[in-house]
C-alpha cells in the first residue's frame, strides 16, 4: 500500500524550559503552537514528561494552548498511563477538548518512566500489582464515552438540577480521537483491535529483524489487520527532521553535531528489548525530500509528524518549522487547508518571550534574518 501524497503535517515539541525559569520556556512553547498554526500545520503535539524540564500535564498545557489557537489539532504524545487515574484523566482531557472546540488528539503509552522514583509517590498500595497497561487505557476510553454510573435509578443532586451521574463534561467525540504510541507488534495489534489510531516514531522494537523500516512496516501491518471493518483510525509517522537551509553557519554545525552524537545508537539494537532507532534526517531540503521519498515506511502513511529535537532553542524550532513547511512538505504533496498558511507567510521578525516582557525588552531577531 502506498500513498501518493502527504495529507497531514504536524509537529511534536518536547516543551523545554530552564530549571530556574519554567514560565519562559512554557510561554515559548505556546507561542510555537501559534506559529505552527499561522504556517498552516495541521497538528501541534506536546510530549508529557515527568521529573524533567518538560510538560508534566499535557491536558493542562493543551487547555492553555486551546485559548491561543483556533484551528490546529492539539495532541499529546504520549501520556504514560501508569501514572494516571483513568477517570480523573478522562475528566481533564474531556474538559480540555471542550475548551478547544473538539480539537484534542489524546495519545497514550504503557510503561512508567522513572518508576523506581515515582511509583510509590503516585500510587497508594502496591502498584506493582495494578493493571498499568492496556486495560488502564481502555478504561479511559470507556469513561470518555460517557456511560452512566450506577443503575438506571441512580441520581445525584447538585445545585439547580438532578441528574444521572457520568463523566462531565459529557463529550463522547473525544473517544474517537484516541491514539496509541506502539513500538511492538503486540501493541500495534492491541491498538487496532480497540479501533485506536497509531503513532509510530523513530523508536521501535526489533522483533525478528535489525532493520528499523522492516520492524516499523510490521507494526503497520499488524495494526491494519486488527482494525474493525470500516474503522476511521489514523496512522501517523514520526521522524526527527532538521533542515539546514534557513540556519546560519553556527546552527548548521550544531544540527550536524546533534545528529552525529545520536548516530551510534542507530547501528544496532539497543538493550535487552532490542530497541531500534531511526537515524535523524539532517540536511538540505532537497536531501531530506530524497531521503523521505526513499523511506519505505513513509510511503505507507499519509500523516507525518515532525519530531523536534530536545533542548533546541526557540529560534531553531521556528526555523525548522518554517523550512519544513515551505521547502519540504510541498514537495511531498502536502498542501495547507484552504485559507490557511498561504505561501506568503514569512517567519516573524521577532517573538517576545515572557522574560523579555518582564525585562522591558522586545525579543531578538531569529537567526535567518
Amino acid at each position: 500500500m502506498s500513498n501518493p501524497a502527504l495529507s497531514s503535517l504536524a509537529f511534536l515539541t518536547p516543551g523545554n524550559f530552564a530549571d530556574d525559569d519554567p514560565a519562559t520556556g512554557l510561554e515559548e512553547t505556546l507561542a510555537l503552537f501559534e506559529y505552527g498554526e499561522r504556517l498552516g500545520y495541521d497538528g501541534a503535539w506536546v510530549r508529557q514528561r515527568h521529573l524533567e524540564h518538560g510538560v508534566g500535564s499535557a491536558a493542562v498545557f493543551l487547555a492553555a494552548a486551546s485559548q491561543r489557537t483556533e484551528r490546529i489539532e492539539l495532541g499529546t504524545a504520549v501520556i504514560p498511563i501508569g501514572y494516571e487515574n483513568p477517570f480523573r484523566l478522562a475528566e481533564d482531557l474531556s474538559l480540555a477538548d471542550v475548551l478547544s472546540g473538539g480539537r484534542l488528539q489524546a495519545g497514550f503509552s504503557t510503561g512508567m518512566p522513572h518508576a523506581d522514583l515515582l511509583g510509590d509517590v503516585v500510587h497508594d498500595g502496591d502498584w506493582r500489582e495494578y493493571d498499568l497497561s492496556y486495560g488502564r487505557i481502555a478504561r479511559v476510553v470507556e469513561h470518555l464515552r460517557g456511560d452512566y454510573l450506577g443503575d438506571p435509578d441512580t441520581v445525584i443532586h447538585s445545585p439547580g438540577n438532578v441528574q444521572r451521574p457520568r463523566l462531565q463534561p459529557h463529550n463522547p467525540g473525544l473517544a474517537d480521537r484516541i491514539w496509541y504510541g506502539g513500538g511492538s507488534r503486540r501493541s500495534a495489534r492491541w491498538a487496532g483491535l480497540q479501533g485506536l489510531s497509531l503513532l509510530t516514531g523513530n523508536i521501535v522494537t526489533g522483533e525478528d529483524t535489525d532493520d528499523v523500516a522492516t520492524a516499523q512496516r510490521n507494526l503497520l501491518d499488524e495494526h491494519r489487520r486488527a482494525l474493525p471493518e470500516g474503522s476511521s483510525a489514523r496512522v501517523a509517522l514520526g521522524r526527527v527532521i532538521v533542515p539546514l537551509d534557513g540556519a546560519d553557519a553556527a546552527g548548521r554545525a550544531r544540527y550536524r553535531a546533534y545528529a552525529e552524537s545520536r548516530h551510534a545508537r542507530t547501528l544496532a539494537p539497543q538493550g535487552p528489548r532490542r530497541t531500534l532507532f531511526a537515524p535523524d534526517i539532517v540536511g538540505t531540503a532537497d536531501e531530506i525530500v530524497e531521503r523521505l521519498t526513499a523511506d519505505p515506511v513513509f510511503g505507507e502513511v499519509a500523516e507525518l509528524r515532525l519530531e523536534l529535537p530536545y533542548e533546541f532553542h526557540r529560534e531553531e524550532y521556528e526555523q525548522i518549522l518554517h523550512d519544513v513547511r515551505h521547502l519540504i512538505a510541498p514537495e511531498l504533496g502536502w498542501r495547507p487547508a484552504p485559507g490557511q498558511g498561504e505561501e506568503g507567510v514569512a517567519p516573524p521578525s521577532e517573538l517576545v518571550s515572557l522574560s523579555d516582557v518582564r525585562a522591558g525588552g522586545h525579543g531578538k531577531p531569529a537567526p535567518w534574518q
